[in-house]
């Protein structure tokens, strides 16, 4: 059974940091690809960030330097590190991951947007708002 756990988001003034958590299944943890994806309301879904099964981390242009994937190994957790927020950032964050080599494969080398279709397991959700 694979089960992603967001948490961690909230409101905060432009520029202050949050950091969202993503507890996953410990199979999913081990051997999956994962990643960050965010939706504002009236705009599509995008992709944040990702980090594959050897570890590399791609980040969306509009996130780099501001944002830094890490992973608990202890916790089966993935964390998003954000700091210097702006209100842009406000939206729906989820976490998804996948645990198909091929899966895995296409996305590390499709852009990220590619990787918010191909990944197949998605938490609920944690809303992050900027003001």
């Amino acid at each position: 059974h694979v089960q992603l756990v967001e948490s961690g988001g909230g409101s905060v003034q432009a520029g202050g940091s949050l950091r969202l958590s993503c507890a996953a299944s410990r199979y999913m943890y081990d051997n999956g690809c994962m990643g960050w994806f965010r939706q504002a309301p009236g705009k599509e879904r995008e992709g944040v960030a990702t980090i594959d099964t050897d570890g590399s981390t791609r980040y969306a242009d509009s996130v780099k330097g501001r944002f830094t994937l890490s992973k608990d190994n202890a916790k089966n957790t993935l964390y998003l590190q954000m700091n210097s927020l702006k209100p842009e950032d406000t939206a729906m964050y989820y976490c998804a991951a996948d645990s198909s080599p091929f899966v895995c494969d296409v996305m590390r080398t499709a852009t990220i947007a590619t990787a918010s279709v191909m990944l197949n397991y998605w938490g609920q959700g944690t809303q992050v708002t900027v003001s």
